[in-house]
This record gives structure tokens, sequence and C-alpha cells, in this order.
């Protein structure tokens, strides 16, 4: 009787199951083709259905505070499914209970029940409170180690599904080339090829959990004039594809990408988010993206009130929609769209491919079968393993950037007293798109200084200034801190804001752009006070961008730079001072001298750091600069550890159109450690001007004291490629040099090779002045001037003979030269900062020009 019922129960399931599924439309069929259902879902939208889906809902259309307002909810959706919608004010708790009752009455209330995205903000954690908060995107890049980012994306994609969220606004990939503008800590760094790989292992991590992630901001974006932010930002068609864009087609040509975010600001003049050329040629055409185009908020409506490209939304929404923008947010724009197809204006078939792309990507994410993100499984929020990962990559991010006398580590066995001392030493920096910017979120450096040492050793701390003032009352009670320490450790840098929050005392982050890159406030006044003082100083530099340290690399013996480093930043730095971490960041972005130094990224082209190779100085004044020298202060790549590395033996080899760069690494310190091998390129000779080095390729290796490791390295021979007019890449036949060391100015390998139709090795080498058989005569005196290509005259050359390869003179401070040499010889005037040059001698005067090279 128990198995006769069984079956019919069994029977009576499949029937209802089968009825159902004959019920089902075909758009709500999974079985069927994503284009099947898309084409399906299309024809039966009305328009006005096709405009809401390319639209946002925004929080204070539907929210009373924290609360969901559903009559204001069913006032704005109607009965029409709408395409995104967000709560970026709400807490991490409130977004999980409203975002689901926003997701379910999009399908029990409205005519076609299609589910919407829910976008949350993520770019170093979830920006709803109480979610784990992990270092900012520039510290993210230091620890030259994508791993940590494709995992730090896969643990914000649980604490996302415990919010209820899908859709998230990261990460950002822009390339930053202006240290003023306010948004560098966004960016992983100033390379883009670097930026590239962290974009792929935080794309891999997000899809591989469930999340979409949406990659901004499109378009050159990272080098606003005058570093103001929305700035236009100026280069040619090759920088355009090879800096600001190689990111964006690393990983659209890699991953299964659903969304990219426009920018605000414009290129050639034209705005980024009405470009046809950016969003349409380039990306869809050239690239081959399938995915939807959504609008950095309020963009549209800015063609008409900032760019004045538009007299109208309507002309807006047109320019936008038609370049090839296909979702708008924050702004009004786009309901204009359904009188301009009445009227003729607009053929529907442009909303047609913009909601086909969204529902597209809907579709493929599966939202459609699993609309509240119940197939994944809903991380905990703020968990120990993610406070963990965010405590990982904070050890890993900071850098060493000096440590002179080998200050540092700090041995608490053999201090009686620490001050601690500065602006930011008391308070946390989580950085900005953050929901917080209290220290009960995080850890301070006093408070990871103070849990480590315990009553071991007296701490004294002292605010010493403000860094939004330049009042110095403070400052003698921070002097008083320094002299009855053993060491004083000053935290200095800069504030962001919290995002949709607190935006007070800012002077970092989106829309907080800096004219001047000193610190700001008393900073500078409290270092030179306290340094005075004779104790000695350790400076912290706690921040989400380079600062000028000139005065301060030349006298503090110890400097590190601790970017944005999340909640657990207190216990990292203190390990790290106290040698619990040994320290393992590199520079992503390059610091300099001054202001007046910008731009200083390192992968400058040879024409950019100065012609006549002359630095000077106020004792010796040069030409470029009189004062000064164009380098960097520390370079991009740079790091130092507390245990010393070698190189040893480069080898490089060509197999299967991929290039392959080996060494040894060894650790000859007495300290387990990580470095970073970092192999650059630089392209010989080319039909156009090309960067004196490109990072191609880099690998964190870790060692013990004493050990070594084999460490190899590739690239694909496309990485050599030069872009031409239109963007498009060619390998050219030629020498590449490959380089590899610990920075970008600290190249400690070399090897050449030739890369051609027929490969064949070529090794690059230097030939010094040396003897050489010459057929000669009698002695005569040679007198001759010695000048640049410019005419001027260059003092300081030695002169050589070749027959015998001594030296045998030097032009004076006028250029000029007076030798014996023989008739017949070859004389050999060289210079640093210039090419050799080799002239026979056939008379008594000799006048000499000489060209100015980068070797």
């Amino acid at each position: 009787m128990k198995r006769y019922r069984k079956d019919v129960s069994v029977f009576l399931f499949l029937l209802v199951s089968s009825v159902c599924q004959a019920q089902q439309l075909p758009y709500q069929q999974a079985a069927l083709p994503v284009e099947v259902r898309v084409d399906d879902l299309l024809q039966r939208m009305t328009l006005d259905e096709k405009i809401a889906q390319i639209r946002h809902v925004h929080s204070w259309d539907i929210f009373n505070g924290q609360e969901l307002d559903e009559n204001k909810l069913a006032k704005v959706v109607g009965d029409k499914c709408w395409g995104f919608v967000e709560g970026f004010p709400l807490t991490g708790e409130n977004c999980r209970k409203n975002m689901r009752k926003i997701q379910e009455y999009m399908l029990n209330h409205t005519r076609l029940r299609i589910p919407c995205f829910n976008v949350a903000e993520a770019l170093h954690g979830s920006a709803h409170e109480g979610s784990t908060i992990y270092p900012q995107n520039i510290a993210l890049g230091s620890t030259f180690n994508p791993d940590l980012a494709y995992r730090k994306a896969k643990m914000i994609a649980g604490e996302l599904h415990a919010q209820g969220m899908k859709q998230i606004l990261a990460p950002c990939v822009d390339v930053v080339r202006d240290l003023r503008w306010g948004r560098v800590e966004e960016s992983y760094g100033e390379d883009p090829f670097l930026c590239g790989l962290f974009g792929i292992a935080e794309v891999k991590g997000y899809q591989e959990q469930g999340i979409s992630p949406m990659l901004k901001h499109f378009g050159p974006h990272g080098n606003p004039l005058g570093g103001l932010n929305l700035a236009s930002v100026e280069c040619g068609v090759r920088d355009l594809h090879d800096i600001y864009l190689k990111p964006f087609e690393m990983i659209i040509k890699s991953q299964p990408l659903k969304a990219v975010m426009s920018t605000y600001n414009s290129w050639n003049r034209i705005p980024n988010s009405a470009s046809h050329y950016l969003l349409t040629d380039v990306l869809r055409k050239q690239w081959g993206f399938t995915g939807y185009v959504y609008s950095d908020w309020g963009a549209i409506e800015m063609l008409q009130t900032f760019h004045h490209t538009a007299n109208s939304p309507e002309e807006c929404a047109l320019q936008a929609l038609m370049a090839g923008l296909d979702v708008e947010a924050s702004s009004e724009c786009y309901p204009a769209l359904k009188q301009a197809v009445k009227e003729g204006r607009l053929p529907v078939s442009y909303i047609d491919e913009a909601v086909r792309r969204v529902l597209t990507a809907k579709f493929e994410t599966g939202l459609f079968e699993d609309p509240f993100g119940e197939k994944y499984r809903a991380g905990k929020v703020h968990s120990e393993e993610s406070v963990r990962l965010a405590r990982e990559i904070a050890d890993e991010s900071v850098v060493l950037l000096k440590n002179e006398g080998k200050l540092l580590p700090l041995d608490e066995k053999r201090l009686d007293a620490v001050a601690v001392i500065g602006p930011n030493a008391d308070q946390v920096q989580f950085g900005d798109y953050t929901w917080s910017r209290s220290n009960k979120d995080g850890v301070t450096p006093l408070q990871g200084i103070r849990r480590l040492v315990g009553n071991k050793v007296k701490v004294h701390y002292a605010k010493g200034c403000d860094m939004m003032s330049p009042d110095t009352s403070l400052i003698a009670k921070a002097v008083e801190a320094a002299r009855k320490s053993d060491v004083a450790i000053l935290f200095v840098g800069s504030s962001s804001a919290s995002l949709a929050r607190d935006y007070s005392n800012t002077n970092c982050g989106e829309g907080f752009d800096l004219n001047d890159l000193t610190l700001a406030g008393a900073q500078s006044g409290l270092i030179k006070a306290v340094y005075a003082t004779g104790t000695p100083v350790v400076l912290v530099l706690v921040s989400g961008k380079p600062f000028v340290l000139s005065w301060e690399k030349e006298h503090i013996p110890a400097i590190l730079a601790q970017w944005y480093a999340g909640e657990q930043e207190g216990n990292s730095i203190a390990d790290i001072l106290f040698g619990r971490v040994n320290p393992s960041g590199h520079l992503t972005f390059s610091f300099p001298q001054s202001t007046g130094h910008l731009p200083v990224y390192y992968n400058h082209l040879p024409s950019d750091k100065g012609f006549y190779k002359k630095p000077g100085s106020y004792s010796e004044p040069g030409r470029d600069y009189v004062f000064s020298s164009p380098a960097a202060l520390w370079s991009f790549g740079h790091g130092l550890s507390y245990t010393d590395f070698v190189f040893e033996g480069i080898d490089t080899s060509l197999r299967n159109d991929s290039i392959y760069v080996k060494c040894t690494l060894r650790n000859v310190g007495n300290r387990s450690g990580k470095e970073v091998v970092q192999l650059y390129v630089r392209d010989l000779v080319s039909s156009v001007v090309m960067p004196v080095q490109q990072l191609k390729a880099f690998e964190k290796v870790g060692l013990k004291a004493g050990e070594s490791s084999e460490v190899q390295l590739s690239l694909p021979v496309s990485e050599l490629a030069i872009s031409d007019n239109d963007g498009k890449r060619v390998i050219e036949p030629g020498a590449f040099e490959f380089q590899l060391g610990n920075a970008s100015d600290r190249i400690l390998l070399r090897d050449t090779l030739w890369i051609g139709k027929e490969v064949r090795e070529k090794k690059q080498c230097s030939v010094p002045v040396e003897k050489k058989t010459v057929s000669v005569g009698k002695k005569i005196e040679v007198r001759g001037v010695v000048r640049d290509i410019q005419a001027t005259l260059v003092h300081g050359v030695d002169i050589y003979t070749k027959s015998d390869g001594i030296l045998v003179g030097c032009t004076d401070c006028n250029g000029a030269f007076m030798v014996e040499a023989s008739e017949g010889d070859i004389l050999v005037f060289r210079k640093k900062g210039y090419a050799y040059r080799d002239a026979e001698v056939l008379s008594g005067t000799l006048n000499i020009r000489l060209t100015y090279s980068n070797e």
C-alpha cells in the first residue's frame, strides 16, 4: 500500500512538473540557448519596459534612511522590470533584507518578472557596514602577488552574497600617471601590464563565486589634466592603446566579462561616455566585447552640464546610446528616448541592442534561475578567515623605502621607551570606498605597537599636528615625547572619505585632488622638529599616494610606505617594525622629488628625462634640471627587505611563440624573506619611439636564509608588438633587451634576443676603449673644440688614443683640448651621457661633435 502511494505521488509530481514546463514561456526555460531566450523576451517587451531595463533604481528614490518604503518602490517601478538597483548608504544587514524584498517585487509585481541586478561597490571590500575592510588597491598592487587579489575577490564574493548582491562596480584597473589626482589609491599602479594582471585575478575570483564584476573606468582616465578629477586626458592613439586601454584589453580578451563602466572625462575632445570610437569601434568591434556598458554615475547628463556637447537630456541620451553606452546610472536622460523613438529621431534598434546586452548578461550569470544568489554559499560577513586574509595582504604590501644603518627591525629587548607620533598614529586610514572611518572598526598603529610591546617598553604618544591645518601648537609635545624615547616612530600621510557617509577632513580619494604633493598641514615641520631632537626616527607614510619626501630621504634613516592597509593596519605595521614580519612590498608608483618633477612614471620615452644628461644643484648648476635631476626619488619596483638577495645567471630563449627568461635567486642574508623578480623589456630599435623599458613579467619568491631557487619568467612574443595609428599591433623584427632586477632602476642582469622571421640569438655588447693596432706616423700637436649637437661647448670629455688605449687629455671649461697624437692614430672622445666618438688624426686641427646617449 505504501509503495502504491509513493508511485502515485511521483506520477503526480511529474505530471504537475510537465504542465508547469508547458506553461513556461520560452525565455523562462533554462534549457533553451541564451540567444533564443533573449529574442523571445525582447519581442514581448513594450518600449517602456525596454527603457526601464537600461535604467537604475536608486536608494534615494525608494528608501527612507535605512528603511525600504514599499509605496515608493511601487510608485517608481510600477509594473515594469528595471535593470538595476543599489543601496549604497545601507548597512550590510539592511542590504540583505531589502535587496531580497526589491527582487521579490520585480518577480511578483511586474508583468514580465525579469530579475534586476543588485549593485554594490566593493573596491576593497563590500562598502556596507559590517563588511571586512581590505587594503586599498594601491596596497594590493604593491604586494606584486596577484594570487592575493584572486583570493580577496573570492572572499568578498561570499560577503556580497550574504548581502544580496550580484553586480559589483569593481575592479578599478585605471593606469594612473598623475599623482596629484585624488583617485591614485584606487589603482594598482602606474604600469598597464601590472594593472591588467591584478584585474584578471580579481575578475576570476568574483566570477568563480557567482558575482559579476564591472571593469572601470573605460577610456583614458588616470592622467587627468592638472591632476583634477574628471579633467580630460591628452594622449595620442598609441598611448591610448598601449597604456590606458591595455589592462582592459588584457582582461576582456581573457575573461568572460559582462560589464564595463564608462568614464566622466574626455579624450580627443570627445566625452568618453559618448565616444563611438571607444565604446563601439575598439571595445566591441576590435576586441569582441559582448557585455553591456554602464555609465559612471551622472556621466550622461554631464554631456550637457559639464562637456556642453548636448543641449538637452534627450540629446545626452542619444549621444550616449548611439555611441554604445547601454545603461544610465544616476541621471534622468534615458526616459527621453521614448519620445525620440516615437518622433523618428532614434531607431528603436539602438534601444533593442542595449536591452539585449543587459538581458544576455542576466541570463548568462544565472540571474533568472537563481535571482537570490542561493546557488552560491553566502559567506559569513567579517569572518575570521576574511580578517586573516586582509592581514596577509597588509603584511605583503608595506614597502621598506630606506633602512640606513639597519635601524629596522627594532628590538623591544633593547628599548626602554618608544615615541609614537603623528596624525596617522592613532587614527585608522582605510581609504575611499569604505563604510567607516572609525577606530572602532580597525586597529591603529598605536594600538598595534602597544599590543606588541605590552609592558616591556614604555610608549609615549603625541599627535604632533593635524594634517588639514598648518597649526604647529602640538609639535612641542611630540618633541618632548621623542626626547624621552630611544626611537621615534612617525606616522604621517593622508586621509580619505568613506563612501556616501563622511567627507570631512579629507585630502585624498575621489574628488580630493592636490596641487602640491608635499605633506599637508604641519607634517613636514613635525618631522623636522622630531629629527632635530637627535632621537633616531622611523618614518611611516600612511597614505593613498606617494608624497614628496626629498628632505626625509636625505635625513631620516628608516622610511616605510604603508598604503591604506585595511582594518589590520596597526597590527601589520607593528609586526613589521619589530621584525615579526619581513617587509616584501615593492612600489607600483614612482615617488617624485617634487611636484614639479611630475610626471615621474618609469616607462617613459628615451627623450623624456632630459637631453643633456647634466643634472644640477645649487653648488653645481646643470641643464636638465638646472638645480635638480629628472630622476624619481624612488622608482617603480623599488622595495627593500631585512635580508639580502642576489640574482645570478640570466638565460633567455624563445620557444613556441613565447620568450623564457630565467635566473637563480639566492637569499644571502640571515632571515627568511620574499623578493620580487621583475622582467623588463626594451625594444632597442623600432619604427616609432618606444619606452626605455616595460614590465612584462614578475614573480614573488619566498626563500629561507641561505636558500636559492631557479626562477623562470615568460611572456608571449605578442607582448613585443607596437601599436600603429589605428591602435592595431604589429611585431617588428629586431633586437630586444631583456632586463632582470628588483626595481626598474636596479637592473641586475641583461640579455638580448633577436626576434624576426628567422629567429636568431644576438648578444649585445659594449666595446670599451682598448689598444688596437693602427698605422701611425709622426707625432703632432692636435688642437680642437668639442661641442654637442646644439653647438654647446662640452667640458670634461676624456680623450684616449686607440693605438695604446691610454688617456692623453681632457677638454677644459671652454670645451677646448690640446693633445699629442700620431698622424693616422684614432682619438676616442668619451663622456658619460654622450655617445662615444672616434676621429682619425689627419692634421693638427680636430673639432668634434658629440651626441647625447641614454646608455
